[in-house]
Protein backbone atom coordinates (compact mmCIF):
# COMPACT_ATOMS: atom_id res chain seq x y z
CA UNK A 1 0.00 0.00 0.00
CA UNK A 2 2.92 1.99 0.76
CA UNK A 3 4.16 1.82 -2.35
CA UNK A 4 0.28 3.31 -3.88
CA UNK A 5 0.70 5.48 -2.21
CA UNK A 6 4.03 6.71 -3.38
CA UNK A 7 2.53 6.63 -6.98
CA UNK A 8 -0.31 8.48 -5.97
CA UNK A 9 1.70 11.24 -4.20
CA UNK A 10 3.98 11.69 -7.49
CA UNK A 11 0.59 11.82 -9.85
CA UNK A 12 -0.87 14.74 -7.46
CA UNK A 13 3.06 16.66 -7.85
CA UNK A 14 2.84 16.07 -11.62
CA UNK A 15 -1.03 17.44 -11.80
CA UNK A 16 -0.33 20.33 -9.67
CA UNK A 17 2.64 21.20 -12.04
CA UNK A 18 0.59 20.45 -14.96
CA UNK A 19 -2.41 23.05 -13.13
CA UNK A 20 0.04 25.90 -12.60
CA UNK A 21 1.05 25.81 -16.07
CA UNK A 22 -2.32 25.96 -17.64
CA UNK A 23 -3.28 28.93 -15.17
CA UNK A 24 -6.46 26.88 -14.24
CA UNK A 25 -6.83 29.38 -11.17
CA UNK A 26 -6.75 32.35 -12.81
CA UNK A 27 -9.41 30.67 -15.54
CA UNK A 28 -11.57 29.99 -12.12
CA UNK A 29 -11.36 33.51 -10.78
CA UNK A 30 -12.41 34.51 -14.56
CA UNK A 31 -15.46 32.25 -14.06
CA UNK A 32 -16.60 33.40 -10.93
CA UNK A 33 -16.82 36.68 -12.34
CA UNK A 34 -18.42 36.10 -15.31
CA UNK A 35 -21.24 34.23 -13.32
CA UNK A 36 -21.99 37.05 -11.17
CA UNK A 37 -21.30 39.39 -14.75
CA UNK A 38 -24.04 37.37 -16.32
CA UNK A 39 -26.30 36.84 -13.37
CA UNK A 40 -27.08 40.56 -13.66
CA UNK A 41 -30.17 41.59 -15.53
CA UNK A 42 -28.90 44.74 -17.12
CA UNK A 43 -26.36 42.96 -19.00
CA UNK A 44 -29.14 41.83 -21.52
CA UNK A 45 -29.79 45.31 -22.22
CA UNK A 46 -26.31 44.76 -24.81
CA UNK A 47 -27.52 41.29 -26.31
CA UNK A 48 -24.52 40.65 -28.13
CA UNK A 49 -22.09 41.66 -25.22
CA UNK A 50 -24.64 39.07 -23.06
CA UNK A 51 -24.30 36.29 -25.51
CA UNK A 52 -20.47 36.77 -25.62
CA UNK A 53 -20.30 36.48 -22.14
CA UNK A 54 -21.88 33.31 -21.99
CA UNK A 55 -20.07 31.76 -24.58
CA UNK A 56 -16.89 32.39 -23.24
CA UNK A 57 -18.30 31.61 -19.32
CA UNK A 58 -19.19 28.47 -21.31
CA UNK A 59 -15.72 27.59 -22.58
CA UNK A 60 -13.99 28.34 -19.12
CA UNK A 61 -16.31 25.94 -17.89
CA UNK A 62 -16.06 22.98 -20.08
CA UNK A 63 -12.03 23.86 -20.16
CA UNK A 64 -10.84 23.83 -16.50
CA UNK A 65 -14.12 20.59 -15.51
CA UNK A 66 -12.03 18.18 -16.15
CA UNK A 67 -9.16 19.09 -14.00
CA UNK A 68 -11.23 19.98 -11.29
CA UNK A 69 -12.96 16.38 -11.60
CA UNK A 70 -9.22 14.89 -11.36
CA UNK A 71 -7.81 17.09 -8.33
CA UNK A 72 -10.89 15.83 -6.50
CA UNK A 73 -10.65 12.48 -7.30
CA UNK A 74 -6.69 12.21 -6.12
CA UNK A 75 -7.91 14.02 -3.33
CA UNK A 76 -10.52 11.25 -2.39
CA UNK A 77 -8.64 8.81 -3.26
CA UNK A 78 -5.54 9.47 -1.17
CA UNK A 79 -8.11 9.90 1.60
CA UNK A 80 -9.71 6.69 1.11
CA UNK A 81 -6.36 4.56 1.26
CA UNK A 82 -5.20 6.36 4.30
CA UNK A 83 -8.45 4.18 6.24
CA UNK A 84 -8.32 1.22 3.83
CA UNK A 85 -6.98 -1.94 4.24
CA UNK A 86 -4.72 -4.08 1.40
CA UNK A 87 -7.95 -5.92 0.61
CA UNK A 88 -8.60 -3.05 -1.83
CA UNK A 89 -4.83 -2.58 -3.23
CA UNK A 90 -5.59 -3.90 -6.99
CA UNK A 91 -8.64 -1.52 -7.49
CA UNK A 92 -6.86 1.51 -5.82
CA UNK A 93 -3.80 0.37 -8.30
CA UNK A 94 -6.67 0.51 -11.56
CA UNK A 95 -7.79 3.65 -10.18
CA UNK A 96 -4.30 5.34 -10.25
CA UNK A 97 -3.67 4.08 -13.87
CA UNK A 98 -7.03 5.37 -15.11
CA UNK A 99 -6.03 8.62 -13.43
CA UNK A 100 -2.40 8.81 -15.12
CA UNK A 101 -4.14 8.20 -18.21
CA UNK A 102 -6.53 10.97 -17.93
CA UNK A 103 -3.86 13.27 -16.65
CA UNK A 104 -1.88 12.23 -19.73
CA UNK A 105 -4.54 13.46 -21.77
CA UNK A 106 -4.94 16.49 -20.02
CA UNK A 107 -0.86 18.00 -20.30
CA UNK A 108 -1.75 17.57 -24.20
CA UNK A 109 -2.92 21.27 -22.96
CA UNK A 110 0.60 22.35 -22.46
CA UNK A 111 1.20 21.90 -26.22
CA UNK A 112 -1.45 24.80 -27.03
CA UNK A 113 0.53 28.06 -26.23
CA UNK A 114 0.66 29.61 -29.33
CA UNK A 115 -1.36 33.24 -29.60
CA UNK A 116 -4.07 31.68 -31.15
CA UNK A 117 -4.17 28.34 -30.17
CA UNK A 118 -7.13 28.76 -28.08
CA UNK A 119 -9.09 30.22 -30.41
CA UNK A 120 -11.78 28.89 -32.43
CA UNK A 121 -11.76 28.47 -35.92
CA UNK A 122 -12.56 28.41 -39.58
CA UNK A 123 -12.24 25.37 -41.64
CA UNK A 124 -12.46 25.89 -45.25
CA UNK A 125 -12.46 22.78 -47.98
CA UNK A 126 -12.19 23.52 -51.22
CA UNK A 127 -11.71 20.79 -54.37
CA UNK A 128 -9.02 20.64 -57.17
CA UNK A 129 -8.78 20.16 -60.35
CA UNK A 130 -10.37 17.23 -61.65
CA UNK A 131 -14.27 17.96 -61.87
CA UNK A 132 -16.66 15.18 -60.07
CA UNK A 133 -13.63 13.09 -58.94
CA UNK A 134 -12.22 15.99 -56.72
CA UNK A 135 -15.52 17.46 -55.85
CA UNK A 136 -16.30 14.09 -53.98
CA UNK A 137 -12.92 13.93 -52.70
CA UNK A 138 -13.94 17.29 -50.80
CA UNK A 139 -16.78 15.88 -49.32
CA UNK A 140 -14.70 12.70 -47.80
CA UNK A 141 -12.88 14.97 -46.23
CA UNK A 142 -15.73 17.20 -45.43
CA UNK A 143 -17.63 14.21 -43.63
CA UNK A 144 -13.97 12.83 -41.61
CA UNK A 145 -13.71 16.27 -40.28
CA UNK A 146 -17.36 16.37 -39.37
CA UNK A 147 -16.57 12.99 -37.50
CA UNK A 148 -13.57 13.93 -35.77
CA UNK A 149 -15.48 17.19 -34.49
CA UNK A 150 -18.22 15.18 -33.24
CA UNK A 151 -15.99 13.08 -31.25
CA UNK A 152 -13.91 15.55 -29.90
CA UNK A 153 -17.51 17.16 -28.58
CA UNK A 154 -17.00 20.22 -30.64
CA UNK A 155 -19.73 22.44 -32.23
CA UNK A 156 -19.55 22.60 -35.77
CA UNK A 157 -21.57 25.43 -37.97
CA UNK A 158 -22.11 26.03 -41.85
CA UNK A 159 -20.76 29.50 -42.93
CA UNK A 160 -20.71 28.47 -46.78
CA UNK A 161 -21.49 25.07 -49.01
CA UNK A 162 -21.45 24.72 -52.05
CA UNK A 163 -22.55 21.15 -53.62
CA UNK A 164 -20.93 19.32 -56.45
CA UNK A 165 -23.34 19.25 -59.76
CA UNK A 166 -23.16 15.05 -59.87
CA UNK A 167 -21.00 14.39 -56.42
CA UNK A 168 -19.69 15.82 -53.16
CA UNK A 169 -18.83 19.56 -52.81
CA UNK A 170 -17.25 22.09 -54.56
CA UNK A 171 -16.67 24.28 -51.25
CA UNK A 172 -17.58 24.03 -47.91
CA UNK A 173 -16.64 26.72 -44.80
CA UNK A 174 -17.49 25.94 -41.25
CA UNK A 175 -16.52 27.65 -37.78
CA UNK A 176 -15.70 25.13 -35.16
CA UNK A 177 -16.01 25.76 -31.17
CA UNK A 178 -14.57 24.06 -28.98
CA UNK A 179 -11.16 24.16 -26.72
CA UNK A 180 -8.35 24.84 -28.13
CA UNK A 181 -9.47 23.96 -31.40
CA UNK A 182 -7.22 25.79 -33.85
CA UNK A 183 -4.13 24.44 -31.28
CA UNK A 184 -5.63 21.03 -33.05
CA UNK A 185 -6.37 21.90 -36.49
CA UNK A 186 -3.15 23.93 -37.68
CA UNK A 187 -2.00 20.68 -38.55
CA UNK A 188 -4.54 19.74 -41.18
CA UNK A 189 -3.82 23.06 -43.27
CA UNK A 190 -2.69 22.29 -46.21
CA UNK A 191 -2.97 19.74 -49.49
CA UNK A 192 -4.76 16.61 -49.04
CA UNK A 193 -4.75 13.73 -51.89
CA UNK A 194 -6.15 10.75 -52.91
CA UNK A 195 -5.08 7.92 -54.81
CA UNK A 196 -8.27 5.33 -55.96
CA UNK A 197 -9.95 3.75 -58.85
CA UNK A 198 -12.45 5.69 -59.59
CA UNK A 199 -15.94 5.17 -58.95
CA UNK A 200 -17.10 7.70 -61.76
CA UNK A 201 -14.68 6.65 -64.50
CA UNK A 202 -16.51 3.66 -66.86
CA UNK A 203 -12.88 2.19 -67.24
CA UNK A 204 -12.55 1.80 -63.69
CA UNK A 205 -8.71 3.69 -63.60
CA UNK A 206 -6.88 4.79 -60.54
CA UNK A 207 -7.40 8.69 -60.70
CA UNK A 208 -5.40 11.12 -58.59
CA UNK A 209 -7.92 14.37 -56.64
CA UNK A 210 -6.44 16.89 -54.61
CA UNK A 211 -8.20 18.92 -52.15
CA UNK A 212 -6.91 22.05 -50.31
CA UNK A 213 -8.01 22.48 -46.44
CA UNK A 214 -7.26 25.77 -45.01
CA UNK A 215 -7.83 26.38 -40.99
CA UNK A 216 -7.91 29.58 -39.65
CA UNK A 217 -8.08 31.06 -36.30
CA UNK A 218 -11.30 32.79 -35.70
CA UNK A 219 -10.41 36.50 -34.80
CA UNK A 220 -13.60 38.20 -33.76
CA UNK A 221 -11.85 41.47 -32.44
CA UNK A 222 -11.07 44.29 -34.85
CA UNK A 223 -8.53 45.68 -32.17
CA UNK A 224 -6.43 41.97 -32.78
CA UNK A 225 -5.87 42.46 -36.23
CA UNK A 226 -5.65 46.05 -37.28
CA UNK A 227 -6.35 46.24 -41.15
CA UNK A 228 -6.64 49.41 -42.86
CA UNK A 229 -9.99 50.45 -44.51
CA UNK A 230 -7.72 51.94 -47.79
CA UNK A 231 -6.59 47.88 -48.22
CA UNK A 232 -9.98 46.66 -48.67
CA UNK A 233 -12.22 46.66 -51.83
CA UNK A 234 -15.81 45.51 -50.92
CA UNK A 235 -18.44 44.94 -53.53
CA UNK A 236 -22.20 43.59 -53.36
CA UNK A 237 -23.82 41.30 -55.38
CA UNK A 238 -26.89 39.23 -55.70
CA UNK A 239 -26.76 35.77 -53.61
CA UNK A 240 -27.04 32.75 -55.75
CA UNK A 241 -26.96 30.50 -52.80
CA UNK A 242 -29.83 28.58 -50.64
CA UNK A 243 -32.00 31.13 -48.12
CA UNK A 244 -34.74 32.14 -49.77
CA UNK A 245 -36.25 34.39 -52.82
CA UNK A 246 -35.43 37.08 -50.48
CA UNK A 247 -31.40 36.44 -50.40
CA UNK A 248 -31.75 36.31 -54.52
CA UNK A 249 -33.41 39.69 -55.40
CA UNK A 250 -31.26 41.57 -53.32
CA UNK A 251 -27.59 42.48 -53.47
CA UNK A 252 -26.91 40.71 -50.02
CA UNK A 253 -23.78 38.73 -51.04
CA UNK A 254 -20.52 40.45 -49.91
CA UNK A 255 -16.98 40.24 -51.52
CA UNK A 256 -14.11 41.53 -49.39
CA UNK A 257 -10.62 42.00 -51.56
CA UNK A 258 -8.04 42.89 -49.35
CA UNK A 259 -5.42 44.60 -52.13
CA UNK A 260 -2.16 44.59 -50.74
CA UNK A 261 -1.96 40.89 -50.13
CA UNK A 262 -4.82 40.15 -52.68
CA UNK A 263 -6.85 37.72 -50.41
CA UNK A 264 -10.44 37.55 -51.46
CA UNK A 265 -13.61 36.17 -49.30
CA UNK A 266 -16.96 36.08 -50.09
CA UNK A 267 -19.93 35.50 -48.51
CA UNK A 268 -23.23 34.76 -48.93
CA UNK A 269 -25.23 32.49 -46.85
CA UNK A 270 -26.81 34.96 -44.74
CA UNK A 271 -29.98 37.05 -45.33
CA UNK A 272 -28.36 40.22 -44.28
CA UNK A 273 -25.33 41.73 -46.28
CA UNK A 274 -24.32 43.40 -42.60
CA UNK A 275 -23.61 39.48 -41.49
CA UNK A 276 -22.43 38.07 -44.31
CA UNK A 277 -20.15 41.46 -44.04
CA UNK A 278 -19.35 40.89 -40.47
CA UNK A 279 -18.33 37.18 -41.07
CA UNK A 280 -16.57 38.28 -44.19
CA UNK A 281 -14.16 40.40 -42.34
CA UNK A 282 -13.96 37.69 -39.52
CA UNK A 283 -12.64 35.11 -42.28
CA UNK A 284 -10.51 37.76 -43.20
CA UNK A 285 -8.49 38.25 -40.67
CA UNK A 286 -8.50 34.73 -39.98
CA UNK A 287 -6.78 34.53 -43.89
CA UNK A 288 -4.39 37.33 -42.69
CA UNK A 289 -2.85 35.98 -39.35
CA UNK A 290 -2.53 32.43 -41.26
CA UNK A 291 -0.53 34.22 -44.03
CA UNK A 292 1.50 35.69 -41.13
CA UNK A 293 2.29 32.84 -39.72
CA UNK A 294 3.72 31.27 -42.63
CA UNK A 295 5.10 34.39 -43.80
CA UNK A 296 6.95 34.92 -39.98
CA UNK A 297 5.81 38.56 -40.82
CA UNK A 298 5.83 40.91 -37.40
CA UNK A 299 2.64 42.98 -38.52
CA UNK A 300 0.07 42.70 -41.67
CA UNK A 301 1.56 45.26 -43.14
CA UNK A 302 4.58 43.38 -43.83
CA UNK A 303 2.88 40.30 -45.75
CA UNK A 304 3.86 39.83 -49.11
CA UNK A 305 0.83 38.58 -51.71
CA UNK A 306 1.39 35.31 -53.26
CA UNK A 307 3.96 33.67 -50.32
CA UNK A 308 0.89 31.99 -48.53
CA UNK A 309 1.47 27.89 -48.74
CA UNK A 310 -2.16 27.31 -50.32
CA UNK A 311 -1.85 24.66 -53.01
CA UNK A 312 1.90 24.37 -52.88
CA UNK A 313 1.88 22.40 -49.65
CA UNK A 314 0.95 19.01 -49.87
CA UNK A 315 0.81 17.43 -46.39
CA UNK A 316 -0.81 13.84 -46.36
CA UNK A 317 -1.30 11.48 -49.18
CA UNK A 318 -4.61 8.93 -48.98
CA UNK A 319 -3.92 5.61 -51.52
CA UNK A 320 -6.58 3.40 -51.64
CA UNK A 321 -5.14 1.86 -54.59
CA UNK A 322 -2.99 -0.53 -55.47
CA UNK A 323 -2.39 -0.50 -51.59
CA UNK A 324 -3.87 1.24 -48.66
CA UNK A 325 -2.48 3.68 -46.65
CA UNK A 326 -2.60 7.17 -45.21
CA UNK A 327 0.74 9.42 -44.83
CA UNK A 328 1.55 12.70 -43.90
CA UNK A 329 4.42 13.72 -45.74
CA UNK A 330 5.65 16.43 -42.60
CA UNK A 331 5.94 13.72 -40.00
CA UNK A 332 6.11 10.18 -41.77
CA UNK A 333 3.23 9.11 -39.47
CA UNK A 334 1.41 6.50 -41.79
CA UNK A 335 -1.53 3.98 -41.17
CA UNK A 336 -2.91 1.13 -43.09
CA UNK A 337 -6.40 2.18 -41.11
CA UNK A 338 -7.65 4.37 -44.50
CA UNK A 339 -11.07 3.65 -43.14
CA UNK A 340 -11.01 4.60 -39.44
CA UNK A 341 -9.20 7.57 -40.74
CA UNK A 342 -12.04 8.73 -42.90
CA UNK A 343 -14.11 8.10 -40.72
CA UNK A 344 -13.09 10.83 -38.31
CA UNK A 345 -9.54 9.03 -36.33
CA UNK A 346 -7.30 11.53 -37.15
CA UNK A 347 -6.20 12.42 -33.51
CA UNK A 348 -2.78 10.03 -34.31
CA UNK A 349 -1.77 12.34 -37.34
CA UNK A 350 -2.34 15.64 -34.72
CA UNK A 351 -0.46 14.11 -31.80
CA UNK A 352 2.27 13.16 -34.38
CA UNK A 353 2.46 16.68 -35.61
CA UNK A 354 1.97 18.44 -32.66
CA UNK A 355 4.80 16.78 -30.49
CA UNK A 356 7.30 16.88 -33.99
Amino acid sequence: MQELQKKLRELEKEFLQTYQKLEIETKLAEIKRLEQEVAEPEIWKDVKYATEANQKLKKLQDETAPYELLRTQIQDLGELMEISGEDLKDEFSEQIGAMEAKLGELKKALRFRGKYDGNNAILRITSGAGGTEAMDWAGMLERMYLRFFEKKGWKATVVERVEGEEAGIKTAVYEIDGTNVYGYLKSEHGVHRLVRLSPFNANNLRQTSFALVEVLPVIEADTEVLIDDKDLRIDVYHSGGHGGQSVNTTNSAVRITHIPTNTVVAIQNERSQLQNKEKAMEILRGKLVQMQLEQHAATIGELRAGESAGWGQQIRNYVLQPYRLVKDTRTGYETADTDGVLDGKIEEFIDAYLEN
